[in-house]
């Protein structure tokens, strides 16, 4: 049995698919309100911040994934996401399962230095904050050999269907509904962005294989980093049509803030636009060298298919 803590987002849903093509049909999709994603999945309606539900859901598991996403809100998460974190480790350990956990790179200063897996945590912000706290419970437990687990580090999305991000709110969703697209802080910059589908296959792919455990993945991305004016001028050149842009600087922001909670909530993910982000995920593809990383053409012809 394999399980997907915080089934229903982009992430989750491609991850069962995955996992159902090339694993296993013994699946079990975990949420407040699961739905199928392949016609034998199991569904267990469970809060994660309780922590017998949490126990009871993960009974019988081989391999767990802890995938739960949570809106841009720093009291939720600093509410929320700790206990999820605890009741999972603590389920690991009753039930002897082994836990993939999907994480981000919010607990990174966001500089232009390369990110591996090594970099040190120095988050900026409150959300920052709550993500190293998050990774270092878990690694904490891993180190003392008490949960059986691996990380699995994403910068930020891009992608198909409902995928949630700034790259897909601000540009190609904008662009698929003929609107001038807006770039935050800085079209110049070197972008990090992972496919969703390309993330959910590496998840699949590390859990089941027995040596990626005990240690942090960097997951796969194109690495020839485009800026957003080089990302335009790609869907400029899929649309065949002239595609303008406008930059919204940080003082766009800082005055919205005080009106839109949305705004505001962005205000620490700011600073890693003003230079290149450079996530480095070497290491798995030395690991999985056959592994086949969308390229980033390939991924904004997928998103503008119906334009």
């Amino acid at each position: 049995m394999q399980t997907l803590l915080g089934a229903g987002g982009p992430i989750a849903d491609e991850l069962a698919r995955e996992l159902h093509r090339h694993y296993t049909h013994d699946i079990r999709l975990v949420s407040r309100r699961p739905s199928a994603v392949n016609e034998t999945d199991e569904l267990v309606s469970a809060d994660l911040t309780d922590a017998e539900a949490t126990l009871r859901a993960v009974a019988g598991s081989d391999v767990v994934y802890l995938t739960v996403g949570l809106p841009m809100d720093s009291q939720l998460w600093e509410e929320k996401f700790p206990a999820m974190m605890r009741n999972t480790i603590a389920a690991m350990k009753e039930h002897g399962a082994k836990l993939v956990f999907f994480d981000n790179t919010y607990m990174y200063a966001g500089t232009p230095t390369p990110q591996t897996e090594d970099t040190e945590f120095e988050p900026n912000g409150r959300k920052g904050t709550v993500r190293a706290q998050l990774a270092t419970m878990l690694l904490d437990e891993m180190a003392a050999g008490t949960v059986n687990a691996l990380i699995g580090r994403a910068p930020e999305f891009y992608g198909p269907g409902k995928t949630k991000s700034w790259t897909n709110a601000l540009v190609f969703d904008r662009i698929r509904a003929g609107k001038r697209p807006f770039v935050p802080v800085s079209a110049t910059t070197r972008r990090s962005l992972i496919w969703t589908p390309d993330a959910s296959r590496a998840l699949a792919l590390l859990g089941n294989s027995p040596d990626a455990f005990g240690t942090t993945w960097h997951l796969p991305i194109d690495r020839n980093r485009l800026t957003y004016r080089e990302m335009i001028d790609v869907a400029s050149k899929v649309t065949g049509r002239r595609i303008g842009y406008t930059v919204l600087p940080r003082a766009v922001f800082a005055a919205g803030a005080r009106f839109v909670p949305a705004l505001r909530e962005a205000n620490e993910l700011l600073p890693r636009c003003r230079g290149d982000n450079l996530f480095d995920a070497s290491k798995f593809a030395r690991r999985f060298p056959d592994f086949q990383v969308t390229p980033y053409r390939q991924g904004i012809e997928n998103i503008l298919a119906l334009s």
